[in-house]
């Protein structure tokens, strides 16, 4: 079956990320706009992972829990999760290995923690938008021994990105996917670095505005809507 999907999408909880985007306005969006899969994947974070899950199973959408890492080199990662409790196990080391930071909510912008209603519930203080300890060629490893898979993200941004940061994408690393954020560059950034060849290619919004959500053009192909059969196909 195929499954329009959005892997890479941010919740009122980055910093960077609209007030606007709350669990239920990211849920019904993509209800309303056809999505059949939605991953959440906050920065350094999954901690509003429960109430986007607790809205999309209401919705009959099938959700899948995550995080946009932030490598030590600065390299935006994207990490998806096959069970909530890996999500937020992951989340939780990833907070161990950030700088002890406190947000300025009037700089960085507010970094809120909701309920599956948009109620709020709390606030994280340490500033999630800086690079944990983890690096690049130990992530793949790292987020499998938290039960998750993970690929890098906007690989054709001049920033944040695995190609921008570190010129380069191989064997080396372990990947066996990557997000082209304009996917019309994807037969020139494969004519560049031939390794993509040998990867999954995907597509994601990257959405930290509600108007930033794309209509569902991206799909993958698995027998079944379940999480385990999406990231199966992923990893």
């Amino acid at each position: 079956m195929k499954l329009y999907y959005d892997f890479h999408m941010h919740s009122c909880l980055s910093p960077c990320g609209d007030e606007d985007m709350t669990p239920q306005n990211i849920v019904n969006m993509s209800k309303l706009m056809g999505f059949d899969v939605i991953a959440l994947t906050d920065h350094n974070t999954a901690k509003n992972c429960p109430a986007v899950k607790a809205a999309a199973e209401k919705a009959g959408i099938t959700f899948i829990p995550g995080m946009e890492l932030c490598t030590s080199e600065e390299v935006h990662i994207v990490c998806l999760f096959y069970t909530l409790e890996d999500a937020l196990g992951f989340s939780d080391y990833v907070h161990s290995t950030l700088p002890p930071v406190k947000n300025k909510p009037k700089i960085f912008g507010e970094q809120l923690i909701c309920d599956e209603n948009d109620n709020v519930i709390g606030q994280e203080e340490t500033l999630l938008v800086t690079a944990s300890n983890i690096s690049t060629a130990k992530v793949v490893r790292t987020v499998a021994e938290y039960g998750g898979i993970c690929y890098p993200a906007h690989i054709d941004r001049s920033s944040f990105s695995i190609l921008s940061n570190l010129g380069t994408i191989d064997e080396y690393f372990g990947f066996s996917c990557a997000e082209i954020f304009d996917i019309s560059k994807e037969a020139e950034l494969k004519e560049k670095h031939p390794y993509l060849n040998k990867l999954k290619i995907i597509s994601d919004s990257d959405a930290h505005y509600l108007e930033n959500m794309r209509l569902p053009e991206q799909t993958i192909e698995v027998e079944e809507n379940t999480v385990k059969a999406i990231l199966d196909y992923l990893k």
